[in-house]
């Protein structure tokens, strides 16, 4: 997962018409019940700081049906010191899931991003394949058994670093050559074998020429780690969305999952968000946009019968922080996710309610 400030960063913003949307609905029900009517889950990434407001905590509780780690479940989080765990984080979120009834998935276990500083040189001693798969089996064998699913490895593939393969040329490939993805899925099956093993990317979304190349790297690479018996058995794909900017191509994005479908494999989109910056300072129309941008992103996801869930990244645009000194200035704070500030239901959530229904 990219971090909203590299996101934003990376995003070439145009202009868009935005259809109408009603403003959201007044049912009692939240997203997740309305998704369950459809035998789907829909959550939401949430941070232990974040339970300390109590309005939050009873709309994530109304809201989601599981919960994901923000950033507790990244190494940097896990691993601070070499061999020494704090799994305070994780183990805080997954029991304010167990207590609300909701199911969690695990992010991230292997990342070339939120690491601790001293792993990177000691990948370079020569019995550093411990560093990988030791790892994975600590992290998900103290999870074992209360996982729904794992990102294994998370945001591996960056065709435009110029491989034939067309992988990222991390720090993990740098030291393990294409190698270390067999191995890291192959740790998570033997340390967890119940959960399900996902592999997690962006770039799928959109309709851009550069996005064709993605989505035709990302099924060979799925395909490749297939037939090598790599145990994948889900894609997830971020849905990091821009309301202004790039929009997606609803075409090719179906015939893209019905291709992921015919491999077997199962597809949650896993961050969902829309990007509203770019776009007007009346915040109607920007969420009008927003909302447009996730229902005709949605409704392709759930057209195709292998997607199983929905997950946005966050719930609430409370904890969203204004991308420059600029917009703090003017009081213009990000409006990305369903509820606002006030954890009020926004035309997005209308947009994603009507999607699942």
């Amino acid at each position: 997962m990219l971090t909203r400030r590299e996101f934003l960063g990376q995003l070439a913003f145009a202009g868009t018409t935005a259809s109408a949307w009603p403003a959201a609905a007044a049912s009692d029900d939240g997203l997740h019940t309305i998704a369950a009517q459809r035998g789907l889950l829909y959550g939401c990434a949430a941070a232990t700081y974040e339970f300390q407001d109590a309005a939050f905590a009873a709309a994530l509780s109304r809201e989601a049906g599981i919960l994901s780690a923000e950033y507790e479940m990244k190494r940097a989080a896990l691993e601070p010191t070499r061999g020494h765990y704090d799994f305070s984080g994780g183990d805080g979120l997954l029991a304010f899931a167990r207590a609300h009834g909701m199911a969690f998935r695990g992010h991230t276990l292997v990342w070339h991003h939120s690491n601790p500083p001293w792993l990177e040189e000691a990948l370079q001693a020569p019995d550093a394949d411990s560093l990988l798969t030791d790892y994975i089996a600590a992290v998900a064998g103290h999870y074992r058994n209360r996982i729904r699913s794992w990102d294994v490895v998370n945001e591996a593939i960056q065709p435009s670093d110029g491989r034939a393969d067309g992988l990222r040329n991390s720090f993990w490939l740098k030291r393990f050559g294409p190698e270390y993805i067999d191995l890291a899925f192959h740790a998570a099956r033997a340390a967890d074998p119940r959960a399900m093993l996902v592999y997690n990317d962006w770039g799928c979304e959109w309709g851009a020429p550069e996005n064709d190349r993605f989505r035709a790297t990302t099924l060979q690479f799925l395909s490749n780690a297939l037939t090598r018996g790599v145990p994948i058995q889900a894609l997830g794909m971020q849905g990091h969305l821009s309301a202004f900017g790039t929009q997606v191509d609803q075409r090719k994005l179906a015939v893209f999952l019905e291709a992921v479908r015919r491999m077997g494999l199962k597809i949650l989109v896993t961050e969902h968000d829309v990007d509203d910056s770019g776009g007007p300072p009346d915040i109607a129309t920007r969420d009008r946009t927003a909302a447009d941008a996730s229902r005709r992103f949605l409704d392709v996801m759930l057209d195709n019968p292998a997607t199983i869930a929905v997950l946005t990244w966050g719930l609430s645009d409370r904890f969203l922080d204004p991308p420059g000194w600029r917009d703090r200035l003017a009081g213009r704070y990000p409006r990305m996710l369903p509820l606002d500030r006030d954890f009020q239901r926004k035309p997005m959530w209308d947009a994603m309610a009507k999607a699942f229904a």
